[in-house]
């Protein structure tokens, strides 16, 4: 008998689903944000995280989507294009009875070109070498996709230079192997 190609696991690793293993699609180029990573990452949230609306963008595995809710966002949108994750990523919202966490199977760039809806927290974690985070900040800034004083999570290659829009304010910056990963602050609208 055949066996079919098994998904990844991965853990999450804080809140009310601390220890819980989700599967992910096993595709080319996914590459879920390590653990230490993402620990780093929501100490940084912490203080915000609870009640939060998010958007992950480029969800692949859903490791931080689901790291969010279970740590106490109130919402948890997750867009990924890709059918076969998206499959997996509603297997795990069932398995988990996530209801705060909705997953919608959509491209990325098109999804932000829509109607809008402003989010508290934005992780953006898009395929490294794509080129797409400058348009992706480009439309989170100007599409009204962003709270007046959001968070946003950047990963990208080490070394790959990024243009952040004037109210963007780097509040963290660091490097794990070769990815770079910075936690950036909107700030309110400069008095004019």
């Amino acid at each position: 008998m055949k066996t079919k190609q098994t998904a990844g696991h991965l853990r999450i690793i804080g809140g009310s689903w601390r220890g819980r293993k989700l599967a992910f699609a096993p595709l080319p180029g996914l590459r879920p944000t390590p653990d230490r990573v993402r620990e780093t990452l929501f100490n940084w949230l912490a203080p915000v995280i609870q009640g939060a609306h998010c958007l992950d963008l480029f969800a692949g595995s859903g490791a931080l989507g689901f790291e969010a809710a279970s740590r106490g966002a109130a919402r948890c949108l997750l867009i990924e294009r890709d059918t076969r994750a998206v499959r997996i990523l509603r297997e795990q919202v069932d398995r988990l009875d996530a209801r705060l966490v909705q997953v919608v199977e959509a491209d990325a760039l098109h999804w932000l070109s829509g109607a809008s809806q402003p989010f508290d927290i934005v992780f953006l974690d898009p395929p490294f070498r794509a080129g797409l985070l400058p348009d992706c900040i480009r439309l989170l800034e100007n599409g009204g996709w962003l709270a007046p004083l959001a968070w946003i999570y950047l990963e990208a290659e080490r070394g790959m230079p990024l243009e952040l829009p004037e109210r963007w304010e780097l509040y963290r910056d660091r490097h794990a192997g070769q990815v770079s990963y910075r936690l950036v602050r909107r700030s309110a609208m400069p008095d004019k």
